[in-house]
């Protein structure tokens, strides 16, 4: 009996997959391997966290080599794993639902909806931010107004839209200049501590001088920052699996390619941001053009090019933008396929084959959210507001993905090596960590209390949103079969 019904299980979890690539195959198929490794480079590299690193001085590399093995390197095991198991489009949406159940498939899509939103929302902070550095020191009355900020974000948001619903053909070669611009940031960030030692901007240069991290809170804080928040993202261009060409091998292969090239980039860089810029001025919403405009300060004509290159950082920012807002445009769509949200998500538009409603739907929340993150906060603590929370949003998903090889996949009937599950449990013990330590802010804030409670009851009630979402959807749907 029990043998019978594994099997009839795994028939239905093979079904299951069959309707979803159906659902699939209207897609343009346009990402291949380039294009997959370039998006993972511009995605996974966030711009702020060679900043965050340096919080904690000479003992980053420390903190940075613990993070991949505990963190980085099991992530990409487990997402390859999953990926050539159910190489679906919705990604960690279907690995969820078919792992475990439609509730558990449908709070992943929305916490990863809410993740990207909150994230993307950031962008006007952000790139106001950089315009300061480009403008110089007399410019703070703008960049620090609020109608300013949320002009650049609508301005910003609306060219998301524009280019999502156009579709990937466009899109991805948006996001490969991201992938080129970045590994060209990153060369110069490598470089000017070497140019500032032989001007003798410098005195010194140690790239790999290491010493052992303070066991504290500050630490395993920055640590589950480093290997969650930093690090994760190897996933999310499996959002996209129904569009790409043989998504089973190019996903898998732009893990492997992107993963060695992503660890040098950000331990270097955290090293050249110690190098130039003092541990406690260290600027955690642009770290990248503070240590390109310090670095290229004083070496003369070259100067001039530290603008061009925080030009470059806002394209890069742009295209980063662009891969989250059109992965999140997915979620709803899939949702909609399984019921779970009205029909109206769903609707392809007749010449680009984009889900032109979700598209629009959720720039109008992207935009809503990104103003009401700047309400009654300083700067710097409504970024680290949006930046937790979303990060939060995130880690929930992650938790539920690492679960997958530990308790899921029982109804498919395939077979999980323990070498898997080794990895999985590593990996869910350090988002784990990420998600406890969330609340506690990295700068100085008006009241943590009020930072804590912003952040968790901004979790709490978006998921009570998110399951009586999910909860009066299935009423409907059981009402509909009975009528």
């Amino acid at each position: 009996m029990d043998d019978n019904s594994e099997t009839d299980a795994a028939l239905e979890f093979r079904d299951e997959e069959d309707r979803v690539e159906a659902r699939s195959s209207g897609f343009k198929k346009e990402l291949g391997l380039t294009d997959l490794v370039l998006t993972q480079i511009l995605f996974i590299v966030g711009l702020p966290w060679v900043g965050v690193a340096a919080k904690q001085g000479a003992s980053h590399i420390v903190l940075w080599i613990a993070a991949i093995l505990l963190f980085y390197i099991p992530s990409a095991v487990v997402v390859i794993y999953l990926n050539r198991a159910m190489p679906l489009e919705g990604g960690l949406y279907q690995w969820a639902k078919l792992g475990f159940n439609d509730l558990l498939g449908f709070m992943v899509a929305w916490n990863l909806w809410l993740f990207a939103i909150l994230n993307t929302s950031e962008v006007g902070l952000q790139v106001t931010q950089y315009l300061g550095y480009i403008m110089g020191p007399g410019s703070e009355w703008l960049t620090a107004n609020v109608w300013f900020i949320g002009m650049v974000n609508t301005a910003i948001i609306g060219t998301l839209i524009i280019i999502t619903v156009v579709g990937l053909g466009i899109g991805k070669w948006v996001h490969k200049a991201g992938g080129v611009l970045m590994i060209f940031i990153f060369t110069a960030i490598l470089i000017l501590p070497l140019l500032n030692l032989a001007n003798g901007s410098i005195p010194e240069y140690h790239p790999f001088r290491t010493e052992m991290p303070v066991l504290s809170l500050l630490t395993l804080n920055l640590l589950g920052k480093m290997g969650f928040g930093a690090l994760g993202g190897f996933e999310y261009v499996a959002i996209h699996a129904g569009e790409a060409r043989d998504p089973v091998r190019t996903i898998g292969r732009s893990v492997i390619v992107a993963a060695p090239i992503i660890a040098v980039m950000f331990i270097l860089g955290t090293s050249s941001v110690l190098s130039l810029i003092p541990q406690d001025q260290i600027d955690l919403i642009a770290p990248i053009p503070q240590v390109l405009s310090v670095g290229f300060g004083p070496l003369g004509f070259i100067a001039g090019i530290a603008s061009l290159t925080i030009v470059a950082m806002l394209s890069i920012r742009l295209a980063q933008s662009s891969v989250m807002f059109a992965g999140n445009t997915r979620l709803p769509m899939v949702a909609g396929w399984d019921n779970l949200l009205p029909d109206w998500f769903t609707k392809i538009h007749a010449k680009y084959k984009t889900p032109v409603n979700s598209i629009l739907f959720v720039g109008a929340a992207t935009l809503v959210m990104g103003i009401v993150g700047l309400i009654g906060v300083g700067k710097q603590e409504a970024f680290q507001i949006l930046w937790n929370a979303s990060g939060v949003f995130y880690a929930l998903t992650y938790l539920v993905m690492f679960a997958i090889p530990l308790i899921g996949l029982r109804a498919s009937g395939k077979k999980v090596p323990i070498w898997l599950k080794a990895a999985a449990f590593c990996g869910f013990a350090m988002t784990l960590l990420y998600v406890a330590l969330s609340v506690v802010p990295i700068i100085q804030v008006e009241s943590r209390l009020m930072f804590a409670v912003k952040i968790g009851g901004l979790i709490v009630v978006t998921n009570l949103i998110g399951l009586s979402i999910f909860l009066l959807a299935k009423r409907r749907s059981v009402e509909a079969r009975t009528e």
